[in-house]
C-alpha cells in the first residue's frame, strides 16, 4: 500500500512540475521570444513600431511568466492577477537606481519561484474569508514578493554560475562540450519540459548557445522529415516550426525513432561550436526552429 501511495505521489509531483514548467515556457514565449521575433522583423523591414512592441514584450517577461505559471496551476483569477505583479518582483523587472526607476528583462527563475508561491498562497486562502477580493491579492503579493525579493535571487545566481561554467567550458573544449550541449538540449526540447526556460535560466551564450540551437533544430527538423510520409506537409510545419514534443507518444511506443535526431545532434553540435563557431544568446538557443526564433537569434548576434 505504501509503495502504491509513494508512486502516486511521485507521479502527481512530476505532473505538477511539468505543468509549472510548461506554464513558464508559454509565458516566456509570449513575451521574451515573441519580442525577439518582432524586433528582428521590425529591424529588417525598418518598422519602428514593431521594434518598440518587441522591446516592451521582452521587458514584460517577468509578469508574463507570473501570469502563465499561476494559470497553469489553476490559481483563482485574483491569484493570477496578483501573480503577474509578483512575477515582475521575482524577475527584478523594476529597480530603483539613484532615485530613478529602471526597467530590465530580469531573471525567469526568480519570476517562476515567486509567482508559484503567490499562486499557491491564493489557492490556499480562496474561500476562507468573506473579503477574498482584498485578502487574496494582498497575501499573494506580500508572500510571493518576499520570496522573490529574498530567495529567488540566490537561485538565479546559482543558475547563472552553472551557465557561466558551461559557456567557459565550451570555449575551452568546443568539441566535447558541443556534443554534450547539442545532444542534451535537443533531448530536453522534445521532453515535456522547457528547453527555452532552462536556456534562459542558465544564461547560455556564444558558441554554447549556438550548439544548443543546433541540437534543438536537429530534433525538430529530424522528426518533421521522418514523419512526412504519415503526416504530410502539415506535420512538417507543426513539428519543424512548432515543437517536436508531439512525438512523445511515438517515442514511448518505439524509443528507437529517437536515435537518428540524437546522432545528428551529436555530429552537428561540435561542427557548430568548433568549425563554424555559430553563436547565439539565451533568448533563442533553446527554441531550435520553433517560430524560427533560434535563427533570428543567431542573426542578431553574428
Amino acid at each position: 500500500m505504501k509503495k502504491t501511495s509513494t508512486k502516486s505521489n511521485r507521479k502527481n509531483f512530476t505532473n505538477y512540475m511539468i505543468k509549472v514548467l510548461n506554464g513558464m515556457a508559454q509565458g516566456l514565449f509570449a513575451s521574451l521570444l515573441i519580442g525577439l521575433i518582432l524586433k528582428q522583423i521590425g529591424t529588417l523591414l525598418d518598422i519602428s513600431q514593431l521594434i518598440q512592441f518587441g522591446t516592451i514584450a521582452q521587458y514584460l517577461m517577468g509578469p508574463a511568466i507570473g501570469g502563465a505559471v499561476a494559470y497553469s496551476v489553476e490559481a483563482p483569477p485574483l491569484g493570477i492577477f496578483a501573480s503577474i505583479v509578483v512575477g515582475a518582483i521575482g524577475a527584478g523587472t523594476f529597480n530603483t537606481v539613484d532615485g530613478a526607476m529602471v526597467v530590465k528583462i530580469g531573471e525567469p527563475v526568480g519570476a517562476l519561484i515567486a509567482s508559484l508561491v503567490a499562486a499557491e498562497t491564493s489557492k490556499f486562502l480562496k474561500g476562507k474569508t468573506k473579503v477574498d477580493i482584498v485578502v487574496l491579492p494582498f497575501s499573494a503579493i506580500v508572500v510571493g514578493g518576499l520570496v522573490g525579493f529574498y530567495i529567488a535571487p540566490f537561485i538565479a545566481l546559482f543558475m547563472a554560475f552553472v551557465g557561466t561554467l558551461i559557456n567557459r567550458a565550451t570555449e575551452l573544449q568546443p568539441i566535447p562540450m558541443g556534443i554534450i550541449i547539442s545532444t542534451v538540449m535537443g533531448i530536453i526540447l522534445t521532453l515535456p519540459i522547457s528547453s527555452a526556460a532552462l536556456s534562459v535560466s542558465l544564461g547560455l551564450s556564444g558558441i554554447a548557445a549556438g550548439a544548443s540551437t543546433v541540437g534543438c533544430a536537429t530534433q525538430m527538423v529530424g522528426f518533421a522529415v521522418a514523419s512526412y510520409r504519415e503526416n504530410g506537409f502539415g506535420g512538417i510545419l507543426s513539428q519543424g516550426l512548432g515543437t517536436s514534443m508531439l512525438q512523445i507518444p511515438n517515442i514511448i511506443k518505439n524509443p528507437r525513432i529517437w536515435i537518428p535526431p540524437k546522432v545528428a545532434a551529436a555530429i552537428l553540435g561540435p561542427i557548430s561550436s568548433a568549425v563554424f563557431r555559430l553563436e547565439g544568446t539565451k533568448v533563442g538557443d533553446g527554441m531550435g526552429t520553433s517560430g524560427l526564433v533560434g535563427q533570428f537569434d543567431a542573426i542578431s548576434v553574428m
